[in-house]
Protein backbone atom coordinates (compact mmCIF):
# COMPACT_ATOMS: atom_id res chain seq x y z
CA UNK A 1 0.00 0.00 0.00
CA UNK A 2 1.12 3.35 -1.06
CA UNK A 3 1.75 5.58 1.96
CA UNK A 4 1.33 9.34 2.44
CA UNK A 5 4.98 10.20 1.95
CA UNK A 6 5.61 8.29 -1.45
CA UNK A 7 2.39 10.49 -2.37
CA UNK A 8 3.37 13.46 -1.15
CA UNK A 9 6.99 13.34 -2.94
CA UNK A 10 5.66 12.62 -6.04
CA UNK A 11 3.49 15.78 -5.94
CA UNK A 12 6.40 17.82 -4.65
CA UNK A 13 8.67 16.54 -7.99
CA UNK A 14 5.71 17.31 -10.19
CA UNK A 15 5.27 20.38 -12.03
CA UNK A 16 1.92 19.46 -12.59
CA UNK A 17 -0.73 16.84 -11.74
CA UNK A 18 -0.57 14.73 -15.24
CA UNK A 19 3.22 14.35 -15.10
CA UNK A 20 2.31 11.52 -11.84
CA UNK A 21 1.99 7.89 -12.35
CA UNK A 22 2.25 7.82 -16.39
CA UNK A 23 2.42 4.78 -18.57
CA UNK A 24 6.05 3.83 -20.49
CA UNK A 25 5.39 0.38 -22.16
CA UNK A 26 5.42 -1.96 -19.77
CA UNK A 27 6.12 0.31 -16.26
CA UNK A 28 4.26 3.08 -14.94
CA UNK A 29 6.68 6.15 -13.79
CA UNK A 30 5.82 7.80 -10.71
CA UNK A 31 6.73 11.42 -12.19
CA UNK A 32 7.68 12.48 -15.56
CA UNK A 33 9.19 15.35 -15.53
CA UNK A 34 9.92 16.78 -19.44
CA UNK A 35 13.03 14.07 -20.75
CA UNK A 36 13.50 13.00 -17.39
CA UNK A 37 12.00 9.79 -15.16
CA UNK A 38 11.93 10.37 -11.76
CA UNK A 39 10.87 7.29 -9.44
CA UNK A 40 10.37 7.56 -5.78
CA UNK A 41 11.33 4.57 -3.47
CA UNK A 42 10.26 4.44 0.16
CA UNK A 43 11.54 0.69 0.31
CA UNK A 44 13.66 -1.05 -0.50
CA UNK A 45 16.26 -0.23 -4.02
CA UNK A 46 16.53 -3.99 -4.76
CA UNK A 47 12.67 -3.69 -5.67
CA UNK A 48 13.27 -1.32 -8.72
CA UNK A 49 17.29 -2.35 -9.48
CA UNK A 50 16.07 -3.95 -12.65
CA UNK A 51 13.11 -1.46 -13.73
CA UNK A 52 15.87 1.30 -13.50
CA UNK A 53 18.27 -0.73 -15.74
CA UNK A 54 15.74 -1.41 -18.60
CA UNK A 55 14.52 2.60 -18.43
CA UNK A 56 18.39 3.75 -18.71
CA UNK A 57 18.63 1.84 -21.66
CA UNK A 58 16.30 5.01 -23.16
CA UNK A 59 15.73 7.60 -20.75
CA UNK A 60 17.37 9.66 -18.01
CA UNK A 61 16.14 8.73 -15.32
CA UNK A 62 16.31 10.39 -11.18
CA UNK A 63 16.10 7.77 -8.28
CA UNK A 64 14.51 9.28 -5.12
CA UNK A 65 15.28 7.68 -2.37
CA UNK A 66 14.69 10.27 1.37
CA UNK A 67 16.71 9.86 4.20
CA UNK A 68 14.65 10.32 7.27
CA UNK A 69 16.18 12.63 10.17
CA UNK A 70 13.45 12.80 12.21
CA UNK A 71 10.66 10.61 13.02
CA UNK A 72 7.67 11.81 15.32
CA UNK A 73 6.03 8.81 16.29
CA UNK A 74 2.36 9.40 16.54
CA UNK A 75 0.42 6.36 18.15
CA UNK A 76 -3.64 5.36 17.70
CA UNK A 77 -5.94 2.72 19.24
CA UNK A 78 -8.19 2.57 16.45
CA UNK A 79 -6.93 2.43 12.93
CA UNK A 80 -9.32 6.07 11.91
CA UNK A 81 -9.07 7.18 15.18
CA UNK A 82 -7.06 10.27 16.23
CA UNK A 83 -3.60 9.96 17.62
CA UNK A 84 -3.78 9.21 20.94
CA UNK A 85 -0.08 10.51 22.02
CA UNK A 86 2.80 11.88 19.87
CA UNK A 87 6.83 11.86 20.55
CA UNK A 88 9.85 12.89 18.84
CA UNK A 89 11.67 9.68 18.55
CA UNK A 90 15.43 9.89 20.03
CA UNK A 91 16.66 8.16 16.98
CA UNK A 92 18.68 10.18 14.12
CA UNK A 93 18.42 8.99 10.57
CA UNK A 94 22.11 10.16 8.79
CA UNK A 95 22.49 9.93 5.09
CA UNK A 96 24.81 8.11 5.16
CA UNK A 97 22.60 4.85 6.03
CA UNK A 98 21.90 4.99 2.58
CA UNK A 99 24.67 2.89 2.13
CA UNK A 100 22.74 -0.17 3.26
CA UNK A 101 20.52 0.41 0.57
CA UNK A 102 22.80 1.33 -2.48
CA UNK A 103 24.44 -1.88 -2.46
CA UNK A 104 21.62 -3.26 -4.54
CA UNK A 105 22.43 -0.68 -7.52
CA UNK A 106 25.89 -1.63 -7.31
CA UNK A 107 26.23 -2.46 -10.78
CA UNK A 108 23.97 0.56 -12.23
CA UNK A 109 25.51 3.53 -10.77
CA UNK A 110 27.23 5.81 -11.60
CA UNK A 111 25.41 5.74 -14.86
CA UNK A 112 25.61 8.76 -17.63
CA UNK A 113 21.96 8.91 -17.52
CA UNK A 114 21.57 8.04 -13.81
CA UNK A 115 20.55 10.57 -11.16
CA UNK A 116 20.08 9.65 -7.40
CA UNK A 117 18.55 12.40 -5.14
CA UNK A 118 18.10 12.05 -1.80
CA UNK A 119 16.25 14.47 0.30
CA UNK A 120 16.12 14.24 3.90
CA UNK A 121 13.13 14.85 5.48
CA UNK A 122 11.66 14.50 8.61
CA UNK A 123 7.78 12.71 8.99
CA UNK A 124 5.38 11.53 11.40
CA UNK A 125 4.89 8.04 11.19
CA UNK A 126 1.48 6.61 12.69
CA UNK A 127 1.49 3.70 14.28
CA UNK A 128 -2.00 1.22 15.40
CA UNK A 129 -1.72 0.02 18.65
CA UNK A 130 -2.04 -3.88 18.93
CA UNK A 131 -0.43 -4.97 22.64
CA UNK A 132 -3.22 -6.61 24.54
CA UNK A 133 -4.35 -9.01 21.80
CA UNK A 134 -2.77 -11.83 21.04
CA UNK A 135 1.30 -11.47 20.25
CA UNK A 136 3.78 -13.35 18.79
CA UNK A 137 7.54 -13.15 20.53
CA UNK A 138 9.12 -10.26 18.49
CA UNK A 139 5.41 -8.76 17.84
CA UNK A 140 6.42 -4.80 19.35
CA UNK A 141 3.07 -4.02 20.07
CA UNK A 142 1.85 -2.05 17.09
CA UNK A 143 2.13 -1.93 13.46
CA UNK A 144 2.85 1.03 11.67
CA UNK A 145 -0.39 2.18 9.21
CA UNK A 146 1.33 5.30 7.17
CA UNK A 147 4.29 7.78 7.22
CA UNK A 148 3.90 11.42 6.53
CA UNK A 149 6.04 13.83 5.09
CA UNK A 150 6.39 16.34 7.36
CA UNK A 151 9.60 18.80 6.27
CA UNK A 152 12.14 18.71 3.71
CA UNK A 153 15.64 19.97 4.88
CA UNK A 154 17.01 19.71 1.49
CA UNK A 155 18.64 17.24 -1.23
CA UNK A 156 21.99 15.94 -1.76
CA UNK A 157 22.16 14.92 -5.87
CA UNK A 158 24.41 12.18 -6.90
CA UNK A 159 25.70 11.97 -9.79
CA UNK A 160 29.45 10.82 -10.23
CA UNK A 161 31.40 8.39 -7.89
CA UNK A 162 33.35 11.28 -5.92
CA UNK A 163 29.28 12.33 -5.20
CA UNK A 164 29.33 9.57 -2.61
CA UNK A 165 31.51 11.23 -0.03
CA UNK A 166 28.29 14.03 0.27
CA UNK A 167 26.39 11.32 2.00
CA UNK A 168 29.23 11.06 4.88
CA UNK A 169 28.81 15.06 4.98
CA UNK A 170 27.12 16.86 7.68
CA UNK A 171 23.80 16.94 6.21
CA UNK A 172 22.78 20.76 6.31
CA UNK A 173 26.03 21.21 4.46
CA UNK A 174 26.20 18.24 1.67
CA UNK A 175 23.95 19.43 -0.89
CA UNK A 176 26.62 22.13 -1.57
CA UNK A 177 30.00 20.90 -0.29
CA UNK A 178 32.99 20.68 -2.37
CA UNK A 179 35.28 17.48 -2.78
CA UNK A 180 37.79 18.80 -0.35
CA UNK A 181 34.43 19.70 2.49
CA UNK A 182 32.66 16.74 2.34
CA UNK A 183 35.59 14.30 2.96
CA UNK A 184 36.85 13.50 6.42
CA UNK A 185 39.63 15.97 6.80
CA UNK A 186 41.87 13.28 8.17
CA UNK A 187 41.25 11.16 5.08
CA UNK A 188 41.60 13.14 2.25
CA UNK A 189 45.22 12.00 0.47
CA UNK A 190 45.99 9.17 3.00
CA UNK A 191 45.69 5.80 3.20
CA UNK A 192 42.60 4.50 5.47
CA UNK A 193 41.01 1.47 6.73
CA UNK A 194 37.43 0.71 7.96
CA UNK A 195 38.70 1.49 11.45
CA UNK A 196 39.20 4.74 10.38
CA UNK A 197 36.40 5.50 8.15
CA UNK A 198 34.04 4.37 11.21
CA UNK A 199 35.36 6.37 13.25
CA UNK A 200 35.29 9.42 11.25
CA UNK A 201 31.35 9.38 10.48
CA UNK A 202 30.92 7.76 13.98
CA UNK A 203 29.70 4.45 12.90
CA UNK A 204 29.78 0.29 13.72
CA UNK A 205 32.62 -0.84 11.96
CA UNK A 206 30.36 -3.34 9.86
CA UNK A 207 28.74 -0.40 8.60
CA UNK A 208 32.01 1.20 7.92
CA UNK A 209 32.81 -2.05 5.77
CA UNK A 210 29.14 -1.85 3.38
CA UNK A 211 30.09 1.80 2.84
CA UNK A 212 33.46 1.02 1.29
CA UNK A 213 32.33 -2.05 -0.23
CA UNK A 214 29.96 0.23 -2.43
CA UNK A 215 32.33 3.04 -2.97
CA UNK A 216 35.12 1.13 -3.67
CA UNK A 217 32.91 -0.28 -6.62
CA UNK A 218 31.38 2.81 -7.50
CA UNK A 219 34.96 3.95 -7.67
CA UNK A 220 34.71 6.37 -5.42
CA UNK A 221 37.51 4.72 -3.50
CA UNK A 222 40.44 2.62 -4.30
CA UNK A 223 42.31 0.08 -2.46
CA UNK A 224 46.06 0.23 -2.16
CA UNK A 225 46.96 -2.59 0.15
CA UNK A 226 46.42 -5.17 2.94
CA UNK A 227 47.51 -5.31 6.50
CA UNK A 228 47.12 -7.12 9.43
CA UNK A 229 44.18 -4.13 10.26
CA UNK A 230 42.27 -5.36 7.02
CA UNK A 231 42.28 -3.75 3.45
CA UNK A 232 44.20 -0.09 3.36
CA UNK A 233 42.06 2.52 0.91
CA UNK A 234 42.96 5.83 -0.72
CA UNK A 235 40.19 8.39 -1.80
CA UNK A 236 40.21 7.92 -6.23
CA UNK A 237 41.50 11.26 -7.94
Amino acid sequence: METSLHQQLKSYYAVSSDQIEVTMGAYRIDVVRGDELIEIQCASLSAIRRKITDLLQRHDVRVVKPSVSRTRICKRDRKAGEPVSRRLSPKRGHPHELFEELIYLRDVFPHPRLTLEVPVVDVDQHRLVTKGKRRRRRDPGFVVVDTELTRVHGSIELREAADLWRLLADPDQASSATREQFIPSHLVDVEFNTLDLAAAIGCARWIAQRIAYVMRHAGAIESTSRDKTGVRYRAAA
